[in-house]
């Protein structure tokens, strides 16, 4: 019996695994844990759009948020940060994402 249930399940389960997450229907953002936070946050400056359209690392969502927060007086996310931080680089990150670019490259000014 166990030997026809492995081999089904070395099927099944990779393809289930590469489900993708079902999206708020309201935001567009990918419902997973942290998403309401991200939501919350997010949303208060600016559309959902714009976290759903680009891909980055960690460490460009950190340098983003530090930006918005230099640039445009977003508040200190504190305990809100890391947990913000795991939902941006788990879902709209760039692995997988070769051929997608973050953003458009900076205009050249002479």
């Amino acid at each position: 019996m166990w030997f026809r249930l492995v081999p089904m399940l070395l099927i099944i389960l990779p393809v289930y695994a590469r489900q993708p997450l079902p999206n708020d229907p309201d935001t567009g953002l990918a419902i997973d844990s942290n998403w309401e936070q991200v939501r919350a946050v997010c949303t208060i400056c600016h559309s959902a759009k714009l976290v759903t359209q680009n891909r980055m690392s960690r460490q460009a969502w950190l340098d983003t948020i530090r930006w918005m927060q230099k640039e445009h007086g977003l508040i200190a996310l504190n305990d809100l940060e890391a947990p913000i931080l795991d939902y941006l680089a788990r879902n709209y990150n760039v692995r997988g994402h070769s051929k997608i670019r973050s953003r458009r490259r900076n205009l050249e000014l002479n």
